[in-house]
This record gives C-alpha cells, sequence and structure tokens, in this order.
C-alpha cells in the first residue's frame, strides 16, 4: 500500500523535533497522524528505528538531531485516488455511492453525498418515469445552484428496452450529466445514445462531454465494449432516427463510451462474484491495452466496487490501482436510505456469510441471479421455488395442483387469477405490450406474475411491510457483514447512527491510517497489529 514513495533527505541532514517514538504502541499512534510529515530516524546509539512528525531538517552534528533515513509527506484520504476523477467529476474524494435500485439510493442520500465532496447515483432502476423525473426535480433544486455533482442510474433493461429508452431520453432532456451504467451484457442505443449527446470539440481542437458514465462492470467482454469507441451501426441508427445529429456520431467514433470503468467485485445484487484482487488488475490490464490500441487523447480510470465495507478493503483496492473507489450495501442500513427502519436493523445484523444467491426480477427469465440477505428472510429459497417451476412447466396451468397450491398460500397470496389480474394491471400501464405478449404466451404469463413476486418483495422491504418480513428481497454482498463487524461498539454499530457521510468518511480515513501504516512497516519499523485497526469516531 506504499502509494506515496519515501523522500531521501541530503546525507548530511539530520532532524529535529518532537521526541520521536520507538515503541511499536506508540507508532500506532503516529501512524494514524497521516496529516503530518513522517521522518524515519536512526537511534545510532543501539540502531533502533523510530518515527519523528514534522520537525525541520538540519546540518549534521546537532547533539538534539537524529539520523534521517527518509521522509514521508503528508497524506490526506483526498488523495487515495486518480485525481483526475476528483477533477473530472468536480469531487473532493474518489468516493461513490453507487444507485441501489427502487429508489434505495434516494435523492436525500445523493444530496449528502454530493456536500460531503463526493459523487452520489440515485436509485432509478425499478422506478416509474414520473417518480425519476421528480428525483431528478429534487436534486436539481438542491444541487444545481452550488453546481454540486451528483448522477443518477441507468441499468440495461433486456425485457423492457423502451423503458430503457424513455429513462435515457429524461435524463438528456433534463441535463443529468452523469449515469451509472449497470447490469449491461452489451451496448444498446440507450447508453450509447446518452453517451453520444452533447459530444463536441472546443476551441482548441479538443473533443468534450456533455455526459459522463461510470459503467460497473464484472467480465473483460463488457469492459471492452465501453473501453471501445462507439459501435458505427448503433450511431448510424441513432442519426437515422434523428436522435444523434451526424458530427456527434463522428466525434462518437474518436473517444471510449465510458472513461470510467468500475469493476463490480462481490456485490450486492447484480453480481458476478468475481474477487477483487483478480477482477482490479484484470480489467486495467485490458484498459491498458484498449488505451494503447486506440490512442486516446484521455486515459481511462478504473475503480473499484463490491466488497468495500472496511478502510481495509479501501487501502487494498487503492493500492491495486483503483482510481476510485464504489461502496454499495454500506448505504443500504444508513438513515439515508431508501429500506424501511426494518429491513435496516437486519442489514446491520448480517454476517459476511449472511448472503445467497437468488433470481432476479428484471432478468428472470434468463437464469441471472442477484445476491441478497438470506438471515430473518425467506425470499431467496421461495424465488428459487419459483423460477424452479417456471423452468418445469409451460404454462401457470400446468403447474401440479400440490406445488401450485404451495406457491399460492406460501408467496403469491393469492389465487394464479388473483395474481395475474394484478399483475396485468400493472404491466397496462407500465408496458402494454407486455400484456399483449403474455395473452398469446402462457409461459411469459407465467413469468411476469412469478416476476410479481420478485419485484414486491424489494417494495416490502422499503414500505416496511410487517405481514411481508419474511419475504424482503434486500440486496446486499459480504462487505456488509465486514462492516457491521468493524462498526462492533462504535457509534456506528446501530442504524439511527449511521450516515452515508460518516460511514464514507470514516472509510477513507481509515484507509489513509493504514496505507501510511504499511508505508512505515516496509521501511522497517516495527509496526504492531493495532496500527492497522482503524475505530470509527465521528469526524467533520
Amino acid at each position: 500500500m506504499a502509494s506515496v514513495p519515501l523522500v531521501t533527505p541530503p546525507a548530511s541532514a539530520q532532524w529535529r523535533g518532537a521526541a520521536p517514538v520507538f515503541a511499536p504502541a506508540e507508532l500506532a499512534g503516529a501512524c494514524a497522524q497521516v496529516r503530518h510529515t513522517a521522518v524515519v530516524i536512526r537511534d545510532d546509539r543501539n540502531g533502533r528505528l523510530g518515527l519523528g512528525l514534522d520537525g525541520t531538517l538540519v546540518a549534521a552534528g546537532g547533539s538534539d538531531a537524529w539520523p534521517v533515513l527518509g521522509m514521508l509527506p503528508p497524506l490526506y484520504p483526498e488523495w487515495l485516488g486518480d485525481r483526475t476523477f476528483n477533477e473530472t467529476h468536480g469531487t473532493r474524494f474518489p468516493y461513490v455511492a453507487g444507485a441501489m435500485a427502487n429508489g434505495i439510493a434516494t435523492a436525500r442520500l445523493v444530496i449528502e453525498m454530493a456536500r460531503m465532496g463526493g459523487l452520489g447515483f440515485f436509485g432509478a432502476a425499478g422506478l416509474s418515469l414520473a417518480r425519476v423525473e421528480a428525483a431528478v426535480d429534487e436534486l436539481d433544486r438542491e444541487l444545481g445552484p452550488q453546481a454540486l455533482p451528483w448522477g443518477a442510474n441507468l441499468i440495461h433493461s433486456p425485457g423492457e428496452p423502451a423503458i430503457e429508452d424513455a429513462v435515457a431520453d429524461l435524463f438528456i432532456r433534463r441535463g443529468v450529466c452523469c449515469v451509472e451504467a449497470s447490469a449491461f451484457m452489451g451496448l444498446t442505443p440507450a447508453i450509447v445514445r446518452y453517451a453520444a449527446s452533447g459530444l463536441r470539440v472546443d476551441s482548441a481542437g479538443t473533443i468534450q462531454r456533455r455526459h459522463r458514465v461510470l459503467a460497473k462492470v464484472s467480465r473483460e467482454e463488457v469492459a471492452k465494449q465501453f473501453m471501445a469507441p462507439m459501435p458505427g451501426a448503433i450511431l448510424d441508427a441513432l442519426v437515422a432516427r434523428g436522435q444523434l445529429t451526424r458530427a456527434e456520431a463522428e466525434l462518437a467514433t474518436r473517444v471510449p463510451l465510458a472513461e470510467d470503468i468500475t469493476c463490480e467485485a462481490d456485490s450486492g445484487g447484480h453480481t458476478d462474484n468475481r474477487p477483487l484482487a483478480a477482477l482490479l488488475p484484470t480489467i486495467m490490464a485490458l484498459r491498458d491495452r484498449m488505451q494503447a490500441a486506440q490512442r486516446y487523447p484521455r486515459p481511462i480510470r478504473v475503480g473499484a466496487a463490491g466488497g468495500l465495507g472496511t478502510p481495509g478493503a479501501l487501502a487494498s483496492a487503492f493500492a491495486l490501482g483503483a482510481a476510485y473507489v464504489q461502496t454499495g450495501s454500506v448505504n443500504q442500513a444508513c438513515v439515508e436510505s431508501g429500506l424501511g427502519a426494518g429491513a435496516r436493523a437486519m442489514l446491520a445484523q448480517a454476517s459476511m456469510a449472511d448472503v445467497i444467491m437468488a433470481p432476479a426480477a428484471d432478468m428472470f427469465e434468463l437464469g441471472v441471479e442477484v445476491q441478497v440477505l438470506r438471515r430473518g428472510t425467506m425470499f431467496a429459497i421461495r424465488a428459487k421455488k419459483l423460477y424452479e417451476a417456471y423452468r418445469a412447466y409451460p404454462s401457470l396451468e400446468a403447474v401440479p395442483v400440490a406445488e401450485r397450491t404451495k406457491i399460492e398460500k406460501e408467496m403469491l397470496r393469492a389465487s394464479f387469477e388473483q395474481a395475474w389480474a394484478s399483475t396485468r394491471a400493472f404491466w397496462s400501464s407500465r408496458d402494454p405490450s407486455q400484456v399483449v405478449r403474455a395473452e398469446s404466451d402462457p409461459k411469459h404469463r407465467m413469468a411476469l406474475v412469478f416476476r410479481s413476486y420478485l419485484g414486491l418483495s424489494s417494495r416490502w422491504a422499503i414500505d416496511g411491510v410487517s405481514e411481508r418480513l419474511t419475504d424482503y428481497q434486500i440486496w446486499c454482498g459480504p462487505a456488509m457483514g465486514a462492516f457491521n463487524t468493524w462498526a462492533t461498539d462504535s457509534f456506528l454499530q446501530t442504524p439511527a447512527g449511521r450516515t452515508v457521510v460518516q460511514v464514507a468518511l470514516n472509510l477513507l480515513e481509515g484507509a489513509a491510517v493504514l496505507t501510511r501504516a504499511q508505508q512505515l512497516r516496509t521501511f522497517g519499523l516495527p509496526i504492531p497489529a493495532s496500527a492497522f485497526d482503524f475505530r470509527p469516531r465521528p469526524l467533520t
């Protein structure tokens, strides 16, 4: 984690300052003083290495001066990542609060993150267009006058391309300058149109973007598409439909679709359960090859997400070369989260092993899964039963009586006929083409009915529907359990004490302290294990 090189002073220099420390316990305290210059000194009487803070360099020979082996400049959490991320997005910290669907990443959460100096994304996925626009109104009203950074989520919706297009159109029309693109398996006209709209050349001949994309990926083949220039076939079709100008389309062939690629490791929600230590270097190597081949004028940044719930996790991500970090699961248990109080309390009790994979509502027919909380809820087991029935039978009518009775009683709490009636009403207002297809395709009708349980299970957790407690779907990764262990016996232990700002500041401050401890340990100082145990504390 030695991200700042040791500065070697002149050979004749010595250090004079407050008494240096040599004992491991004292070194642990000194390591935490990251905003001070750290000076590695030697006691010539016994050869011990010690640490001084600040002070001055003096000529050799002073009776109260110490021989200097090297110096580390001050280290700030703001400097842990790629500083061009902060410059590009207007943030203070290289820290992102990721979008959590169904408005769980609320406008309030995004506002608090922006005022702290981070970048937050509103969880637009799964919401109606009116709900999304209302959130854009609120974010514009609260953050627009200060020009603070914020964004919203554009999720790939293979079963509902019209909705994906409508959300992208809304973002373009309302001037949403940054989106988190998630769950994409390939590029779609919606994400290409968003990224290419507003491309222009300034007076210096540099291509400027109106819209920026943070593409969340966990596979090389998907990352490569976002790192490549936008595909000509999609661009030509957008021009033909009048959704892009020919000039914008031409410029789009000269820049990557996204200049920020977020490596999503073992996260809550959609995930491939990749370990970050394997995924991040792989995607960074791909970035280097793409950068060399395309000769982009600006570098592509690669950030880290998934499994980031402790200072050590952030420090390791930055040590691997992450330009920025993105948190998700840990923010769901914060007071600004859109989750109900009961669901947040459940998250605060989770351990690392209290997670499980379950069918995804938005990609149910494809067999895609999401990672959810297991402790305190039967959702995952019940959702898997529904998917098994979907795979086994051609229609609702073909489900055997005993199995049908169980599904109706335990999951739908309605007959198949009643469940289809309510499902039909929902899709009639959201996307009528789904109803037309379902009425001619019994298999699709079954999928929509079963998906209604998966979709509502998230809403029950948000609304705090107590009689549906055992059906709560709460997206959650192992980072939640790691965070809970770290927060034990601190002010962050209970949900009421958790705010997105305090969580972010403590994770970042702790990452800086651990980074400094590792830097000093690599230079031979006897840094104790306690130096790597940063405890949560109220920070400003």
